[in-house]
């Protein structure tokens, strides 16, 4: 039985993306983010194609992420929680860095957009530092997938890009929560 409320003894368990979450994976991802690619400072990347991890909460997927190995970088593509306020974003991201610290990157980053505020405010705590802000950036994204709205969360125009960083050796979140 689910509980009603989020029950806090439960923990997230977190495992590698396998073949049958995929067309969960691309149910969740057309519905939040109208497919499964995404586009960050240019590039568009099928998502189904990256690694990532799953989280489970009382055995139901409740979130997931991706990401893309590149020398001693890593980027963190996507990241979805079902399930906010309950620790499953942090444990994705945790999955992440420790993928990023065994492949031995030095830098774990990021690219959000301006009108994602919740997300800016999640990777903060975590200890991300903003990095670089690539101006009018979505425009060019619209290109690689035009059903970029033009107006985002909080009636916010979505025009730049952000891009966020850490060190992925540095020891997990300081209270993304």
């Amino acid at each position: 039985m689910m509980p009603s409320a989020y029950d806090a003894t439960l923990r997230p368990v977190v495992r590698p993306l396998s073949p049958e979450d995929l067309p969960w994976m691309r149910e969740l991802f057309t519905e939040r983010w109208g497919g499964v690619v995404s586009v960050s400072r240019g590039v568009a990347h099928d998502t189904t194609a990256l690694p990532g991890f799953v989280a489970h909460l009382d055995g139901v997927r409740a979130g997931v992420v991706t990401y893309r190995p590149d020398g001693r970088e890593c980027e963190l593509v996507t990241l979805d929680s079902v399930r906010q306020g309950t620790g499953v974003g942090t444990a994705l991201v945790d999955a992440v860095a420790a993928a990023a610290r065994a492949a031995d990157a030095v830098r774990l980053w990021l690219v959000t957009t301006n009108d994602n505020l919740r997300a800016l405010r999640f990777y903060q705590r975590y200890g991300f530092d903003l990095a670089v802000l690539h101006r009018d950036a979505v425009a060019r994204s619209r290109a690689l997938k035009p059903s970029i709205p033009a107006t985002g969360l909080d009636g916010i125009p979505i025009r730049h890009e952000l891009e966020l960083e850490l060190d992925p050796r540095r020891p997990g979140p300081a209270a993304a929560g």
